[in-house]
């Protein structure tokens, strides 16, 4: 058994989001990792997918998700299921919050620019 304290907690900052890890291999984790996400408004993610499955619940705010083609409106309390290689977006007019759990390790692959990386917030 692990406990991550608060004050262990690993904070990553994107220009489009704070992601604080709570739980990872790196992190008293084994092989599930899981995250929390806060995106001020009037921010848009990279066009990217990842090689897992992940699974969102939306604790505060809303989100537009551009999931293979497809526009998906979400707010507190949804929850959902992206699947694994699947194309996807993420907007935020109002911000949010949500927390988000995904198999480890997982890869990143930015759709606009080509590149690959491991999320330091999912190892």
């Amino acid at each position: 058994m692990s406990v991550i304290r608060r004050t262990d907690a690993r904070r990553t900052e994107t220009p489009n989001a704070v992601m604080t890890t709570c739980a990872s291999p790196t992190q008293g984790g084994t092989g599930l990792s899981m995250w929390r996400v806060e995106m001020d408004r009037a921010r848009t993610g990279p066009r990217h997918a990842m090689d897992t499955e992940q699974v969102w619940t939306f604790l505060t705010g809303s989100a537009v998700v551009e999931l293979a083609g497809e526009e998906l409106a979400l707010g507190a309390g949804d929850t959902l299921v992206l699947p694994a290689d699947a194309p996807r977006r993420l907007r935020s007019d109002e911000g949010f919050t949500a927390v988000v759990a995904s198999p480890a390790p997982s890869t990143a692959h930015n759709l606009d620019t080509g590149d690959r990386v491991a999320p330091p917030w999912i190892v």
